[in-house]
């Protein structure tokens, strides 16, 4: 049998929680306020990972007492600037902006699966036509293409 403060915790540890937890996350919410929408974007991978990091930081800062409140501010405050950085740059170099981001891609046109195209994007014919039906189009006669965008969303453009 676990002891009772192993079910509930002791009473310093969860004020503790309480404490820190609210302090960064009102912390967290000003940073991502202070730098913008793009911040949490679904805008590519490099976007999606700095987000799942933001989370793992407000729950390690939450539940380890080996991180104190201002290394967690600090982490989320580092994250934020490296995505702040990046998309910096990726508005101000094409280069960099291509080596950051995917390009959108063509996966249905006309009438024709584009299998290569597919391949590449390690999606199904099952998952074109989910995009199709969530579109509306049931029959893909009415689609003229399916699109598969930087943040891996389907864009589906209706035929003539």
């Amino acid at each position: 049998m676990l002891p009772d403060d192993a079910l509930i915790g002791d009473a310093a540890g969860l004020l503790r929680v309480i404490v820190v937890g609210t302090a960064a996350y009102v912390a967290l919410v000003l940073l991502l306020r202070v730098t913008g929408k793009r911040t949490l974007s679904k805008m590519n991978a490099f976007d999606f990972v700095v987000t799942i990091a933001l989370g793992s930081t407000l729950a390690t800062s939450l539940l380890s007492q080996d991180v104190s409140l201002a290394e967690g501010i600090l982490a989320f405050a580092l994250l934020i600037g490296l995505q702040y950085a990046v998309t910096w740059l990726s508005v101000r170099s094409k280069r960099f902006e291509n080596w950051v981001k995917s390009e959108p891609t063509l996966l249905y046109h006309d009438g024709r699966f584009l299998r290569d195209a597919m391949r590449r994007e390690r999606v199904t014919e099952e998952e074109l036509r989910a995009a199709m039906r969530q579109a509306g189009h049931a029959d893909p006669a009415g689609v003229r293409s399916v699109i598969i965008e930087t943040d891996s969303s389907m864009s589906v453009i209706a035929a003539g």
